[in-house]
This record gives C-alpha cells, sequence and structure tokens, in this order.
C-alpha cells in the first residue's frame, strides 16, 4: 500500500472505533486527514458510500426506537433534500483548495463547542427543523461531515441513549441516501474514488465493533470529549496547513493560530477532567 493508504486506513480504523462507541463521528475524523492526500471530489463519493452501509448499521439496530423520534425528525428530512442539492452543486465548481478551507473553517468551532460541553435545550426544534435540514444537507454533501451539528442539536434536546442513536440514524441515513443520489446524477463517481473503498472497508469492519465493545468499559462522556479534543487538533492543523496552501496567512500566522487552537483545546480538556462528577462505584 502506499503510503496516503496507509494513512487513510488508519485513521478511518480510529474514525470508526469512535462510530462504533459513541454512534457519529466517522467523517469529522476522517475527513480533516485525508484531505491532506485526496480533494473532496475524490475522497467524499468513497465516504458516503460507506457510511451508507454504516448509518444503515446504525439505524437497523436502534429501529425499535426510530417511532419515539420519527416526528422530530422528519421536517429536518425535508430541509435535507434542499441543502444536498445545493451542496453538491457547489462542489462541483468550487475549487478544491477552497473547499477544503471551508471544511476546516466550519468544522473547528462545531468540535470545540462539543469539547466544550454546551448543554443548552433548543425551544423551538420545529420552527428549526427544515432550516437546520438544509444547513445539514448543505455541510454534508461539500464536506461529508455532520456528526457535530447534529451532536449539538440532539445532545441538548434530553434523548435517551437509543432515541439519540435512532434520531442520527435517521438522519444520516437519509443524508447519505439523497447525497449519493445527487453525486450519481452529477457524475462524481470515478475509479479513483473507488479504489479508496477497499482501503477504508476493513477498518470499518474492525473498528466498529471494536468501538461497541470498549464503550461498555468507558465513561461515555468522557470518550466523547477525549474523541473530540483529538478531533480538534486534526482539525487545526489541516485548517493551517490550507492555509498556507492558499496563501492567506503567512508561516508565523499559521503557527500562531495552530497554537492558540491547542491552548484552547488543552484548557477545555483539563476543565472537564478537573470539574466533572467521578461516576458512582
Amino acid at each position: 500500500m502506499m503510503m496516503d493508504q496507509v494513512i487513510l486506513a488508519a485513521i478511518t480504523l480510529i474514525a470508526a472505533v469512535v462510530n462504533g462507541a459513541i454512534g457519529y463521528g466517522f467523517s469529522s475524523l476522517t475527513v480533516p486527514v485525508a484531505l491532506l492526500y485526496y480533494s473532496n471530489r475524490i475522497l467524499n463519493p468513497a465516504l458516503v458510500l460507506v457510511e451508507l452501509v454504516i448509518n444503515g448499521y446504525v439505524l437497523f439496530i436502534n429501529r425499535a426506537s426510530i417511532p419515539h423520534v420519527w416526528r422530530y425528525v422528519a421536517p429536518i428530512l425535508v430541509g435535507l433534500v434542499v441543502g444536498v442539492s445545493i451542496g453538491s452543486y457547489i462542489l462541483s465548481f468550487v475549487h478544491p483548495a477552497w473547499v477544503k478551507f471551508a471544511t476546516y473553517f466550519f468544522l473547528l468551532p462545531l468540535i470545540l463547542l462539543q469539547a466544550a460541553g454546551i448543554r443548552k435545550p433548543i425551544r423551538a426544534e420545529r420552527a428549526i427543523a427544515v432550516p437546520f435540514g438544509t444547513g445539514i444537507g448543505l455541510l454534508y454533501s461539500i464536506t461529508t461531515i455532520s456528526g457535530p451539528p447534529l451532536a449539538l442539536l440532539l445532545n441538548n434536546q434530553g434523548y435517551a441513549k437509543h432515541d439519540f442513536r435512532a434520531a442520527v440514524g435517521v438522519i444520516r441515513t437519509a443524508e447519505s441516501v439523497f447525497t449519493a443520489i445527487a453525486y450519481l446524477l452529477i457524475g462524481f463517481y470515478s475509479s479513483e474514488s473507488m479504489a479508496l473503498i477497499p482501503v477504508i472497508i476493513p477498518s470499518v469492519l474492525i473498528g466498529i465493533p471494536l468501538g461497541t465493545y470498549l464503550i461498555r468499559w468507558m465513561d461515555p462522556e468522557t470518550f466523547r470529549r477525549i474523541s473530540m479534543a483529538f478531533d480538534a487538533l486534526v482539525v487545526g492543523f489541516g485548517l493551517t496547513h490550507v492555509l498556507a496552501e492558499l496563501h492567506l496567512a503567512t508561516p508565523i500566522t499559521t503557527y500562531a493560530i495552530f497554537g492558540i487552537i491547542i491552548v484552547v483545546n488543552g484548557y477545555l480538556l483539563f476543565r472537564y477532567f478537573i470539574n466533572r462528577t467521578p461516576a458512582p462505584p
């Protein structure tokens, strides 16, 4: 295997473990690293097809909870159709480097908000459902990432564990299906994209069951915070890399930006461990 394929296999294994443990996180961990080696137009079609299977699996094992969440997530699915259509069209003509920049730029604050443990229920859940779905569809079709904003919304709504996973499964399966169809209509699938799938599949088959097993022996919130802290560092590194690639910042400025991200990320993780309530024996 070439080095970029080895790195892709390694990061997808880590991402699959996280996805198996907390129900999301595959793309938000994979994409920031993989974009250092592949453009979105090559990477996205492969990830969408893989995620279609992953999300379908998550939905299947939590199918009993679908009736509990369906009326809340159905309006989001309406917005998804609009967002995916717009995002897929944008991806077809925007320069890959600018797509990378947008991916890192919008992903970083969402991850840091999760790392900060923001918990504030949204009262007007139905009113924002369609616009939120449009935004999610736009983000996913361009980046294949939607876990961080979904987690921010659904974690704050007080869903039980299985209801949360069912809601995530419904939305993410729908966005995978809609995006896969949009990519087919636009003609994004290529031999280069399809060649990535055999590299990713073994990591998924090993990582998801491993994550499901490991989370039984760990505090889920601690695991989630550590995962988000790692993700923030990866995204921060990717952001500074693409800033240099687009000549938007000097090397000194990019080092300073990455240093700030490290400090903020470290502070949030430190604050969590200092303030967290130990789990009862």
